[in-house]
């Protein structure tokens, strides 16, 4: 989990990258931008908002030989063992940037490299280096007075309230390609940024693991218990499997089956499923892993527990305890009316 609420940009570095199969060219800037209190503020905001929004997916740097060989990696090594060196390995970084920046689609802008002081990760404080571009230019209007009227100049710059593409790479786990969090507005030239650029890939943790098991059960529920059952028990599957993950450290899935599965006969069908689909979700191998209780709760405010019926009426099953669905819902055939209906039980309504 991280916070970047107390994060201070201690070195700031600006350059251009432009297209290289455009003939554009790269803009080095001599010496590391001077801040002030005012700008330092608005860039704070501009670089971190994005990561405070997004969903906590970690990466690493990698390489199929050995990490030393991962341009990026080595470079950052390097700044971490001496950052008073940044700027000039901030140059590195920006013709780095340039020699992958070659299909069409990939747009010029600024790099601002910065190296960050007091970034909270799992609630230590760690020195980061931070890696973002502005692509994307609008149109803005200034006025200016001149004599007895106002003149307008129409002018272009960046959207502040929305970086393009960034990345903070943490310093924590340099043996295994340190972590790193990136996020990218645009998403037409994803692989540009992560696979060539960045060279990283998806740092298989207890975060990743959790995440990656609850979205395949949330697909399992739509795709088997859905059919076989009803949406109740969809509902209800999702809901057990989440309390399951959420009371306890570590996950063991023939534990997880025997609790969350109530019809035996889907159980084989899970595991069926699992084959088929486990690559997808990189859960294929996956039987034992320690519980990231952050990425349970995130999941559990994705997870939909609403029954919608046909007839415009909505059953929301908000149980913290699944055994409540039980005794508070039941599922009937009216023979008369010919329609599915459910009875549900309750003291008192509540005050809204």
């Amino acid at each position: 989990m991280i916070n970047l609420y107390p994060t201070q940009i201690e070195s700031l570095s600006i350059h251009t990258v432009g297209n290289k199969s455009r003939n554009e060219s790269v803009f080095l800037s001599e010496e590391p931008y001077q801040l002030n209190d005012e700008l330092t503020a608005v860039l704070k905001e501009y670089f971190f908002k994005p990561f405070r929004e997004k969903e906590e997916n970690y990466f690493r740097f990698s390489h199929e030989t050995d990490l030393e060989f991962n341009t990026l990696y080595t470079i950052i090594s390097e700044i971490f063992i001496n950052p008073e060196t940044i700027h000039q390995h901030s140059k590195k970084i920006t013709a780095h940037l340039f020699e992958q920046s070659q299909h069409p689609h990939i747009k010029n802008g600024e790099v601002y490299i910065t190296y960050l002081n007091d970034a909270v990760l799992d609630n230590e404080k760690i020195d980061a280096i931070g890696i973002f571009k502005s692509e994307l230019k609008n149109d803005f209007l200034q006025f200016r007075e001149k004599e007895q009227n106002i003149e307008i100049l129409l002018e272009q710059g960046i959207n502040i309230n929305k970086l393009d593409k960034g990345c903070i790479i943490f310093n924590t786990n340099k043996e295994e390609g340190y972590k790193i969090l990136s996020v990218d507005s645009n998403r037409y030239d994803a692989k540009y940024w992560l696979e060539d650029f960045l060279a990283v890939e998806a740092l298989t943790d207890e975060i990743f693991f959790t995440k990656k098991y609850l979205k395949f059960c949330q697909n399992f529920a739509k795709d088997v218990v859905l059919p076989a059952e009803d949406k109740k028990e969809e509902v209800m599957f999702m809901n057990r499997a989440v309390n399951h993950f959420a009371k306890n450290d570590n996950f063991e899935e023939t534990s997880f089956l025997n609790e969350v599965i109530e019809n035996p006969d889907l159980i084989p069908e899970f595991k069926h499923y699992k084959v088929e689909k486990g690559p997808k979700y990189s859960i294929e191998d996956v039987s034992e892993f320690p519980i990231a209780n952050k990425a349970v709760s995130d999941a559990r405010k994705k997870i939909k527990n609403t029954i919608q019926l046909d007839t415009n009426i909505q059953i929301k099953m908000d149980f913290i305890n699944p055994e409540s669905a039980d005794k508070f819902v039941e599922k009937g055939w009216d023979e008369e009316k010919q329609m599915y209906y459910y009875l549900v039980y309750f003291n008192k309504e509540q005050k809204s």
